[in-house]
């Protein structure tokens, strides 16, 4: 019974091809479909056991991508592997053609889910650092995928056939054109691209640009917006502010002071001496200071000048003003006991009388 169905199988024709020859084609294919689909999921559950020891990027980004991988993409290759046991004539170019749109398409898919899973990871690791940042790279994403299905496209389009090379010199050209009206636009686009991955400054920054300052609000796509200290809101463009000097004091890790005065011509050398070292008694006797220098610098137009140097161990402005008050109220106490008196501006006018005059 079992040898007559099999003589029947090989005897009988479909399309060209016996029913044996398609079963056989039929069973290949299947087994391809689950030895793939079986291979695919192994590989995916041990890359992702593997990315959850380690914290490499490189790992978590292929187990997204392979988390995207599609069944009918699976399918399409079993199908293929399967018709080569029959004789399908025009319709092996057909599958052939499918077979690479399928194909295609699985790896911009994966290409995009691994694109998704690092701006997700770098959403989740910068959101409280730069969250500026991580608003324009969600948003330059869409760009990106834009890129990765146009080429997917293109592909298509030159399988099918078509010459392609006019079309993407017509692209080129169109592009060139726009690139050249909005290429401040661009410039902006740009240099907010550049801000987010060299990060000069972040949100919450206290900036200096020009004889502009205040602390940076917002890192949009074209514009950057600061907050001034008078209060009004100062907008940027981002490529002027990469090709300013910017100097970003909330990473200051210690703040320099330099100061000067002068005291009285009547002041004595024995005093005189004695001001460099009172100077260092006062700075080392508070907190958060570091002294540095003070030396008698010069003879002024109406003053003996010293120049003190000391470091505040914070960028706090407010620390920095409070101990800059306290040592100015000492240096006035002590020049207070000592009878130094502080210099102003000063003239003497010395007048000779004309012999013989009243």
């Amino acid at each position: 019974m079992l040898l007559n169905i099999l003589d029947q199988l090989r005897t009988t024709e479909l399309a060209g091809n016996t029913f044996y020859e398609w079963l056989i084609a039929l069973i290949v294919a299947l087994a391809i479909y689950f030895i793939l689909w079986f291979a695919f999921g192994v590989l995916r559950r041990r890359i992702l056991l593997i990315s959850r020891k380690t914290k490499m990027l490189a790992d978590d980004l292929l187990a997204a991508a392979l988390e995207g991988t599609k069944h009918y993409c699976l399918a399409m290759v079993a199908l293929w592997g399967g018709s080569q046991w029959v004789d399908l004539g025009s319709g092996e170019a057909r599958l052939s053609f499918l077979l690479f749109i399928a194909v295609v398409v699985q790896l911009a898919i994966w290409v995009n889910r691994a694109l998704s899973a690092y701006i997700s990871n770098y959403q989740e690791v910068r959101k409280e650092e730069n969250p500026g940042g991580v608003s324009i790279v969600e948003r330059l994403s869409f760009l990106f995928r834009l890129l990765i299905w146009s080429v997917a496209l293109l592909l298509v389009v030159d399988n099918l056939g078509y010459d392609i090379t006019a079309l993407v010199a017509g692209l080129g050209i169109s592009g060139i054109a726009v690139a050249l009206a909005v290429q401040n636009i661009l410039g902006d686009l740009f240099a907010s691209l550049s801000i987010v991955l060299d990060k000069p400054f972040v949100i919450g920054d206290f900036i200096i640009v020009g004889d502009l300052m205040g602390v940076v609000e917002r890192v949009g796509l074209k514009t950057t917006r600061v907050r001034s200290l008078s209060g009004e809101q100062l907008i940027f463009s981002n490529s002027d502010l990469l090709n300013s000097r910017v100097r970003n004091f909330k990473r200051m890790e210690e703040r320099r002071v330099p100061f000067a005065f002068g005291v009285l011509y009547q002041t004595s050398p024995e005093d005189l001496e004695l001001i460099p070292e009172l100077i260092r008694e006062i700075i080392e006797g508070i907190d958060n200071t570091r002294f540095d220098r003070a030396h008698f610098k010069g003879f002024g137009a109406s003053s003996y000048d010293f120049e003190v140097v000391y470091y505040v161990h914070t960028p706090d402005y407010n620390v920095f003003m409070d101990i800059q008050q306290q040592i100015n109220l000492a240096i006035c106490r002590g020049f207070a006991a000592r009878g130094i008196e502080f210099a102003y501006p000063t003239r003497t006018l010395y007048i000779n009388q004309a012999p013989g005059a009243e």
